[in-house]
């Protein structure tokens, strides 16, 4: 019953003077609602910068294969054949710090249309989740090719902004078709532009297309002729050293056929490996567990014991992601500058009201201590009475800034998220604002003595 009594002297006195009280509660309304709707552009302008770094590759992963050695000299990263379309399903199925997964065939060669030529920045065989992996899924014109194409092999292909422009001259690529070392494609998507990257690559000079139809089609790679991004024989040092794929298993992948099967059936062999595994982390801050379960995973598909070196390589956007941590570090120290300035200034305004309801109650705080109340009775009831103001100020803050965040996204198109954590802050901080700026005038409230306060005028 004392904190019901509390509570209701407290609504009463405040009720006393409305006009006084909605000016005093002002300052934390202001304050309280500057922070929601600043927080709230702080959280859509974050998540736009990390959707736009992800974009640029902010939370992606490469994964290349290692090097092999022939006769003393090394041929540099990617000349060993070690990763599979496999290996990706395997990542993508076993490794929960990644999203997505889209295993990757190179080639450079041009594209041909009419008697236009070019040749692209970029021809990647993938997979359709190439375009999630590079948030790229918005296209421009038509659709992305899908698994059953990749299955197939189908001639299909998605091209940039870049080669539109050299070989379509502005007439819709949709239907047409580019000739790939005389091969055909079909064109049945645009890509949206996006742009150079951090290193000032074309990003939309790029086409894509399944990649088994890249590998099998256009570039035409077996064990016999070495990597799938070459167009040189390799030599027998060469098939010997690349036919080491896996340590500790049998040389032999694959059922070699006897000399009458092959004369009655005559099949090629192709090794289904890929350049790279292009990889998307669930986030940036997943990223170093990402590359932890990638490296267990292909180590154990690998066969690689505890003393053999990694046959692939893992790299990852270090620069992007240290950039985008620095962006939005300081987007949030910058709210959390204006968010005290505004909570300050209402504190002071509410301090300076209740010392003037002090000195105006005076004689009313002299008769209840001449009725038995003592020290911590006043000191509570003052307490409870700027707590009160500010907790109704900051259920109006609430208000204010949640209806200005709304108009900022809906007028100005601002980015614009719910900041659930602000809400419950904005309550925290208005009760402890009325604590720490209410505590003063209480206490020198209750130091008042009973004889000096009755006769106080």
């Amino acid at each position: 019953m004392r904190l019901y009594s509390t509570l209701k002297i407290a609504f009463s006195a405040l009720g006393r003077n409305v006009m006084r009280t909605l000016l005093t509660t002002l300052g934390i309304v202001i304050g309280v609602g500057a922070v929601i709707t600043m927080m709230e552009i702080g959280n859509g302008t974050t998540i736009a910068i990390q959707r736009t770094m992800a974009s640029i590759g902010a939370d992606t992963l490469v994964i290349v294969p290692g090097a092999v050695s022939i006769s003393g000299v090394n041929q540099g990263s990617g000349s060993r054949m070690t990763l599979t379309p496999q290996d990706a399903d395997a990542i993508v199925k076993e490794c929960p710090a990644v999203r997505s997964v889209a295993p990757i065939v190179r080639a450079r060669t041009q594209v041909v249309y009419g008697n236009r030529n070019w040749v692209p920045t970029y021809i990647y065989g993938t997979t359709p989740s190439f375009l999630d992996v590079r948030e790229w899924t918005d296209l421009d014109k038509g659709e992305a090719f899908s698994e059953h194409d990749v299955l197939n092999s189908s001639k299909v292909c998605i091209i940039g902004q870049t080669i539109v422009s050299a070989l379509f001259d502005g007439e819709s690529p949709i239907g047409k078709e580019v000739r790939i070392r005389n091969v055909a494609f079909k064109i049945i998507g645009v890509l949206q532009k996006k742009g150079a990257n951090v290193m000032g690559m074309d990003q939309d000079d790029i086409l894509l297309a399944p990649w088994t139809t890249i590998k099998y089609r256009v570039v035409a790679s077996s064990l016999s002729n070495g990597n799938q991004s070459s167009t040189n024989t390799a030599s027998n040092a060469e098939v010997t050293a690349i036919s080491q794929i896996y340590p500790n298993i049998q040389q032999n992948l694959y059922y070699v056929p006897t000399a009458s099967e092959q004369a009655d059936a005559p099949q090629p062999i192709r090794f289904t490996n890929v350049d790279q595994i292009l990889t998307a982390a669930q986030s940036s801050s997943q990223i170093p567990f990402a590359i932890e379960q990638i490296t267990t995973l292909l180590r154990e598909r690998h066969h690689l014991r505890a003393a053999d070196m990694n046959d692939f390589n893992v790299r990852d956007m270090t620069e992007i992601a240290k950039a985008m941590s620095a962006t939005t570090e300081l987007i949030t120290k910058l709210l959390l500058c204006v968010a005290m300035i505004s909570l300050v200034v209402g504190g002071v305004g509410i301090m300076n009201i209740m010392l003037v309801s002090v000195t105006e109650r005076t004689r009313e705080i002299g008769l209840r201590m001449a009725v038995g109340a003592g020290p911590g009775d006043i000191l509570r009831q003052f307490l409870t009475e700027a707590i009160v103001l500010c907790l109704l100020g900051g259920t109006l803050g609430i208000v204010l800034g949640r209806g200005s965040s709304y108009l900022v996204s809906a007028v100005l198109h601002w980015p614009t998220a719910v900041s659930v954590g602000a809400i419950v802050a904005a309550v925290i901080v208005s009760a402890s604002v009325g604590v720490i700026f209410g505590f003063y005038p209480a206490w020198k409230a209750s130091r008042l003595d009973p004889i000096d306060a009755l006769r106080y005028e």
